[in-house]
């Protein structure tokens, strides 16, 4: 059974149009900036909120198709995951899992059946009869997984699921769902901000921007040929826009620079941050972009520092701490920065 759905929902000056398809068994992460309509097209597809236009279809079942036929949030196949588990205070972890089932009309014995499973499933068996504030933030999670999966949905939303959790936790939690979302022959999609949780998890990554979809595929796809701004940031790389004429590009935003393979006509480019070398003077040696720049910022990521540089050509830079102080880079320091030519990734825009 494929999930199709035609998303277009208005809201004051907002407007969501959005297409998806999601095949059994196969996950989708739904990625963008604040605001480009991810937790929208999420509650459109729970029943939360109406379309108002468009439609959404399990095969033959029409959940939404306006003006005519909604179908209420509580009688879809859907189990939803939220980013702050949503668990009942005054039921433990059993109870909690067994909400959904009973909700259905399955009688109470065989819903803490159910519910004892799916806690066992996710390695919380001995804590089936702890309330949710005597659990960690990843042992809530997993209730909150295991109450949606209880329900045996045909559709499973998880809503930036381990955004709550610290560092070490979210490294162990994200693990553990993906063997879950792997066993899982639903329809599965995952709205996150962050990168890693959708190349981990995902089969399929379609970022949105200002209410529609900006690109989509693979995650390797989009980690190698980001077509916005957005999604450069995303993946880490550095983004420009330019008109090819054989191995040299001028830049949609001004300047140039040389390429190790020769292209024609409107292309993108892209180079990694580690990619560029920082100077205090001219370079001299083998073939390469250089021009001059100025340190707009500096930010610590991991073991590298990431420097944010502005002139002809802005980028972003990964250089070692060793290197900030060996030339002394601070904001509004003068270098020269350069680039192989082939560092440099050309395709068609």
């Amino acid at each position: 059974m494929t999930l199709s759905a035609a998303l277009r929902v208005g809201r004051g000056d907002f407007t969501l149009d959005l297409d998806l398809t999601l095949a059994p068994g196969e996950v989708v992460a739904l990625l963008g900036p604040n605001g480009a309509g991810k937790t929208t097209a999420l509650r459109a597809l729970a029943g939360l909120t109406p379309l108002t236009g468009g439609s959404i279809r399990l095969d033959d079942q029409i959940w939404d198709e306006p003006p005519g036929d909604f179908v209420p949030a509580e009688q879809r196949s859907c189990g939803v995951v939220f980013q702050d588990y949503l668990l009942f205070a005054h039921l433990d972890a059993l109870d909690n899992v067994a909400f959904g089932p009973r909700a259905r009309g399955m009688r109470r014995a065989a819903a803490r059946e159910r519910a004892a499973h799916w806690l066992r499933r996710v390695g919380l068996a001995e804590f089936a009869h702890s309330r949710p504030r005597a659990l960690s933030g990843g042992q809530a999670q997993r209730v909150a997984l295991a109450r949606a999966l209880a329900v045996e949905p045909q559709l499973l939303l998880l809503d930036e699921p381990l955004a709550a959790l610290d560092a070490a936790t979210r490294v162990r939690v994200r693990s553990e769902l993906a063997r879950h979302l792997g066993d899982f022959p639903g329809h599965t999609l995952l709205v996150t901000h962050d990168p890693l949780d959708a190349m981990v998890l995902a089969d399929r990554l379609v970022i949105v921007e200002h209410g529609g979809i900006v690109q989509q595929g693979p995650p390797s796809e989009i980690a190698r040929r980001p077509r916005s701004d957005y999604v450069a940031e995303l993946v880490g790389l550095n983004l420009f826009r330019g008109v090819a004429g054989g191995t040299r590009v001028r830049l949609d935003g001004g300047g140039a620079l040389t390429v190790a393979e020769p292209a024609t006509g409107p292309v993108h480019l892209t180079f990694a941050p580690a990619a560029v070398g920082l100077h205090p003077d001219r370079p001299a040696g083998s073939p390469r972009n250089i021009w001059p720049v100025t340190v707009a910022g500096l930010e610590q990521h991991a073991h590298t520092v990431r420097v944010r540089l502005d002139g002809e050509v802005p980028a972003l830079a990964d250089i070692t701490p060793a290197t900030v102080a060996d030339l002394r880079i601070q904001p509004g320091s003068a270098l020269w920065a350069a680039v192989k030519a082939t560092e440099i990734h050309t395709y068609p825009a």
